[in-house]
């Protein structure tokens, strides 16, 4: 079950979708919750242009391939002339993936996968996440790109240095983390300490996230794989599907691929990988927990934070969504809270000072 109530909602949600089926599925999924209403179901976006100016959505839902323009030409207007929380319904393909990476950067809160078979039982399949994410977006603030390293040319990645890994960076994100890591990442200098990524993501996308996250980093950024020895100047993203923890090995640390049960209602779980980090590195840990919806991470942070880690949560003005770092606030086991842009640096300050201790 998701945990998430939304009081004295009443959420208008507009449909953007060239599938006649697909509309019926979202209009029944989102009416069915007695805080959502459904104003409309739009076929394409010059359709929903005219509806948006007359229902005064709160939310949309928006497909990417439709004909007579696509889902991120509309997207890319709708957010620089008159921004709308924005949940993408993606199918679950390489080139679904990229573009719902690409509407995420433009300023889509979330998305929810679309099966490419029997999509009417699919969707129904994800009713209980779509319904939680339409709510989020209504609490999301929609917001520029933002870029740590604008006008800035990226450090050359240094060759790797498979020396002890004094410090680890850790990071756990949900809604709107794609685009929070890409921030985060493009902060990092080339000799960065380690980090791994706990982003709540599907096993189809993951991929296709880490190769962007590498393209903008100077760290080098791929995903975990399991056995894989962690090392100085690399990034390691939890695969979608599979948890991701952090294993001691004499004087190395490891990752460690798990496809067991699902912690927090998530695989990949930021509990999973802070808690794991408390075990492996405890003290030596800097982590922080990023935009996102429900509670994932707040335990396991104030687990690690009661180690000596040092410990960072985005505030709510920076965050898509605060659910995440708003519960490892109110959990105790928050540093500092610091807005987006200034995270990254703050990470490798913390990590600097404690290797000088």
């Amino acid at each position: 079950m998701w945990n998430f109530s939304v009081e004295a909602m009443s959420i208008r949600v507009l449909i953007i979708d060239d599938s006649a089926l697909v509309r019926q599925v979202l209009t029944s999924i989102l009416s069915a919750d007695h805080d959502i209403d459904v104003v409309g179901a739009a076929p394409d976006p010059y359709v929903a242009r005219d509806m948006i100016k007359q229902l005064a959505p709160d939310v949309l839902t928006l497909d990417v391939e439709m004909p007579r323009m696509d889902g991120l030409t509309f997207l890319d207007n709708l957010m620089r002339l008159h921004p709308l929380p924005t949940v993408m319904v993606s199918s679950l393909t390489q080139r679904g993936a990229e573009a719902t990476l690409e509407a995420l950067e433009l300023g889509a809160v979330d998305f929810v996968a679309k099966p490419k078979l029997d999509v009417a039982r699919g969707l129904n399949a994800y009713a209980d996440e779509l319904i939680a994410k339409v709510k989020a977006a209504a609490l999301a603030r929609p917001r520029a790109r933002i870029s740590a390293t604008a006008n800035k040319r990226i450090a050359p990645r240094l060759a790797p240095s498979y020396r002890t890994t004094d410090r680890l960076i850790a990071i756990g994100a949900s809604a709107g983390g794609t685009e929070a890591i890409r921030v985060v990442l493009e902060s990092m200098p080339a000799d960065a300490p380690a980090i791994v990524i706990t982003q709540h993501i599907p096993a189809e996308f993951s991929r296709p996230f880490a190769e962007r996250m590498n393209r903008c980093s100077a760290m080098a950024v791929g995903e975990a794989q399991d056995g894989q020895q962690i090392v100085p100047g690399h990034v390691y993203i939890a695969p979608g599907g599979r948890h991701l923890r952090i294993e001691r090995s004499g004087a190395r640390w490891l990752c460690r691929l798990g496809d067991d049960d699902p912690v927090s209602r998530h695989r990949p779980s930021v509990d999973v990988l802070f808690r794991s980090a408390t075990t492996a590195a405890g003290h030596n840990t800097v982590a922080a927990i990023l935009t996102g919806m429900g509670d994932d991470g707040a335990r396991g942070l104030a687990e690690l934070h009661a180690t000596g880690a040092a410990t960072i949560a985005q505030d709510e003005a920076t965050c898509v969504v605060w659910g995440m770092p708003g519960a490892a606030v109110r959990a105790g086991g928050v540093d500092e809270i610091l807005p987006l842009e200034k995270i990254g640096p703050r990470l490798i300050a913390l990590a600097e000072r404690r290797n000088a201790a």
